[in-house]
C-alpha cells in the first residue's frame, strides 16, 4: 500500500506535470497507449485532462483481447457449446461479445453448459469431474494469458486427462503495434506492462528500429504513467528512438523465459487472424503447433 500511494502522490504528480511542461514542443504529440489497462488509468485519473494544455494527445491502442475478438471467433464457441455432450469454458469477460447473432452468455441461457472460469485451471478440474463430457476452453489473451493455456495444456498432459481441449484465440502485441503505423500519425507508444513482463523489452527493439518510434514500457498508476511520457518527450526532443522500461518493478529485459519456452512448446504463429475493427493482420495470432492437434478444438 506504501508503494501505491507514492505512485499516486499529488506532490509527485505535478513535479512530473512541471518536467512534461518544460519539455513540451509546444506542438500536438500523439501517443498511444497499447494496453487497455493504461486506458482505464489514463480515464480514471484524469491524466488525458492533465496533459491536454501540453499538446499530448492519447491514441487508444488495440491492446483489449475481448474487443478486438471477431464474430467469427464467437460464433465458433456457440457453435462448439452447441455440440452434445460439451462444456465450454472461458473467461468471464467474454460472455457478453457479440457475434453474428448471439453471445456466449445469450446461449448460457438457452441453457447450453457454459462455464465462466478466472484461471485455465479451473477447466482441468472441471474436466476431472466431468469424464464423459468433451470440456473446451475458449482461450484468449495477448502474451500476457497465453502461457496460462500452455500450462493447462501441460498439466493435462502430466494428469492423463482425455476429455480437455483447447479453442485457441491468442493474439501478438507487436504485430497489432505494427497494424496501426500504417494508417495514423502515432509519434510514440506507452508499451503494455504486463504483455512485456512475458516477452521482455528487447521483443521492441526490431519494431523501433523499424518505424523509429519511441516505446516506453509503463506500469499503470498515474506516476508511472506521467514518468512515460515524460520520457518519450525527452527522446522526442533528442531526436531518439529508444525503447525504454519504466516499469521495472515488473519488466525486464530478458522477459519471462520460462513462459517463452512454454509458449513456444506448445503454439506457433498464424499465417493471419482477423482483429474486430482492424481486419486481417498477417502473423499476428498463434494456433496449436501439428504435434498437438488432438488438443485442437477449432472448427
Amino acid at each position: 500500500m506504501e508503494l501505491l500511494k507514492d505512485l499516486r502522490n499529488p506532490e509527485l504528480v505535478k513535479k512530473l506535470l512541471k518536467a512534461i511542461e518544460r519539455e513540451a514542443p509546444g506542438r500536438p504529440v500523439k501517443i498511444m497507449e497499447v494496453c487497455g489497462g493504461h486506458t482505464h488509468a489514463i480515464m480514471r485519473y484524469g491524466l488525458n485532462k492533465l496533459l491536454e494544455p501540453f499538446g499530448i494527445e492519447f491514441l487508444h491502442g488495440p491492446g483489449c483481447p475481448v474487443c478486438v475478438m471477431p464474430k467469427e471467433r464467437i460464433d465458433q464457441a456457440i457453435a462448439i457449446a452447441n455440440q452434445p455432450g460439451v462444456i465450454l469454458t472461458t473467461y468471464g469477460d467474454m460472455m457478453r461479445v457479440p457475434g453474428s447473432k448471439s453471445s456466449l452468455i445469450k446461449e448460457r441461457a438457452k441453457g447450453r453448459d457454459i462455464r465462466m472460469v478466472y484461471s485455465p485451471l479451473e477447466s482441468l478440474k472441471i474436466a476431472e469431474e466431468n469424464p464423459d463430457k468433451k470440456v473446451v476452453f475458449f482461450a484468449i489473451g495477448f502474451e500476457t494469458t497465453t502461457p496460462m493455456t500452455a500450462g493447462l495444456m501441460e498439466l493435462a498432459t502430466q494428469r492423463g486427462i482425455k476429455n480437455l481441449l483447447v479453442h485457441v484465440n491468442h493474439v501478438l502485441v507487436i504485430p497489432a503495434m505494427e497494424a496501426v503505423m500504417h494508417e495514423s500519425e502515432i509519434e510514440a507508444f506507452i508499451g503494455p506492462g504486463h504483455v512485456s513482463a512475458i516477452i521482455g523489452g528487447n521483443a521492441y527493439k526490431p519494431f523501433v528500429e523499424k518505424y523509429r518510434v519511441p516505446v516506453v514500457i509503463s506500469g499503470f498508476e498515474p506516476v508511472d504513467i506521467l514518468e512515460s511520457v515524460l520520457r518519450i518527450l525527452k527522446q522526442l526532443k533528442e531526436n531518439r528512438a529508444e525503447v525504454e522500461i519504466q516499469y521495472t518493478r515488473a519488466v525486464s529485459w530478458e522477459g519471462n523465459v520460462k513462459a517463452q519456452q512454454l509458449m513456444e512448446k506448445y503454439f506457433e504463429e498464424r499465417e493471419t487472424f482477423r482483429w474486430r475493427g482492424l481486419g486481417d493482420i498477417p502473423r499476428s495470432g498463434l494456433k496449436l503447433k501439428d504435434e498437438y492437434s488432438e488438443w485442437d478444438a477449432e472448427i
